[in-house]
């Protein structure tokens, strides 16, 4: 036997009932949620001192990457020398073609943060590294990255994490899977 089908009404009292249960809503717009005390200090680069960021996520399929892009600017304006590397699926990040229905055009709010994003890393002074199999994978060309964006051999992944550690950098190696 099922479960017999709902009235409209009952439906509707059902509704109001939940909507009851908890005041909304509950802070006017503007209201603190959140304390704003910042527990370390604001840490700017010494001299030399390197800031690199693997990035392993998929454009839009996670803030992974776009985190990745927020925190690598932030450290370039702390006077880090500061680099991205986008590496096997998140070698889509770096793609000039994205939009819809032509490529700039954003078919949902945000479709162009991550482009953006890049564009202005690299505008104030940032290093962007794509990997070519990376491409490779999604078919992908090279000519369709965002301009500054340096195509690179697979094998230099791991060469350039030696790189940077060998600098003594703060590798920051995001993965999204």
């Amino acid at each position: 036997m099922t479960t017999p089908l709902a009235t409209p009404e009952e439906i509707k009292a059902n509704a109001e009932a939940s909507l009851a249960e908890i005041p909304h809503p509950s802070l006017p717009k503007g209201s603190n949620l959140y304390g704003s005390t910042k527990i370390f200090p604001d840490y700017q680069a010494g001299e030399g001192e390197s800031y690199f960021t693997l990035v392993h996520g998929i454009a839009h399929e996670s803030s992974v990457s776009f985190v990745a892009c927020l925190q690598a600017l932030r450290a370039l304006r702390k006077g880090f020398e500061s680099v991205l590397y986008f590496y096997g699926p998140a070698a889509m990040n770096a793609m000039a073609t994205r939009g819809f229905p032509t490529t700039g055009d954003s078919a949902f709010p945000g479709e162009q943060n991550i482009n953006a994003q890049i564009e202005k890393f690299i505008e104030e002074g940032g290093t962007v590294y794509v990997c070519r199999f990376g491409l490779s994978l999604h078919g992908l060309r090279e000519e369709d990255l965002i301009a500054g964006c340096i195509p690179c051999h697979p094998l230099d992944v791991q060469d350039a994490l030696i790189h940077y550690a060998r600098k003594g950098a703060i590798i920051n190696s995001t993965y999204n899977l």
